[in-house]
């Protein structure tokens, strides 16, 4: 990928036009990263299965190998592929999503090493964004998702600020306008009990 300039497109955010979908899921199926609206602001994505592709994400975000970074599911279908969930978890996720919400879990072989903490966790998300639920059913596979990093102390929300910043680290900008960005709500669930990691969106009476 990146052999052609990135190309920002605007986008609907609530009814999505099909051909900027399709052709941001060509991209991913050929192993390009995609920056893409969420629930909680624009983030960055790729298809789980390219490790080339994440390695990218990695770099631009800074980050070393291993760090945890979700992934984003389009609905509960197929979830017990990738993570292992047990029935009070299941209910709970059935609840809360979709939703602004990040579930950790412990993680099956499914899941690429070079995504997987010392813990063999991952973090899920199902947001409600028509977006990003068009991407992942037409995708058909799990899209890694991190939020587009910042030299502030705010993550960015304008895509001509992305673009100018982050346009040739990326193989397409999927813009749909400024969006505050609010991070989604964090738990785990691989103890016990429910663990609040980090309050965000999301009802937390839901989990509890």
């Amino acid at each position: 990928m990146n052999k052609n300039p990135p190309i920002r497109v605007s986008i609907n955010r609530d009814n999505p036009q099909m051909r900027w979908i399709n052709h941001a899921v060509e991209i991913l199926k050929e192993g390009g990263v995609v920056v893409y609206p969420t629930d909680s602001g624009y983030g960055l994505g790729c298809d789980i299965f390219h490790k080339d592709a994440i390695a990218r994400i990695y770099k631009l975000k800074k980050r070393d190998y291993h760090y945890p970074l979700s992934s984003i599911f389009p609905d509960l279908k197929n979830l017990s592929h990738f993570v292992h969930i047990s029935t009070p978890n299941y209910k709970i996720l059935k609840r809360c999503l979709p939703g602004p919400y990040t579930f950790i879990l412990e993680a099956t072989r499914e899941i690429p090493k070079i995504m997987l903490t010392k813990r063999r966790t991952l973090g899920i998300r199902t947001p409600d964004d028509p977006i990003v639920r068009a991407l992942t059913t037409k995708l058909k596979n799990p899209i890694l998702n991190s939020s587009v990093p910042s030299n502030s102390d705010t993550e960015m929300n304008d895509p001509e600020e992305i673009e100018e910043h982050f346009g040739n680290m990326v193989d397409l900008i999927l813009d749909c306008g400024i969006i505050i960005a609010e991070p989604s709500t964090v738990f785990d669930l691989t103890g016990d009990e429910p663990r609040l990691v980090r309050e965000g969106k999301g009802d937390l009476s839901l989990v509890y």
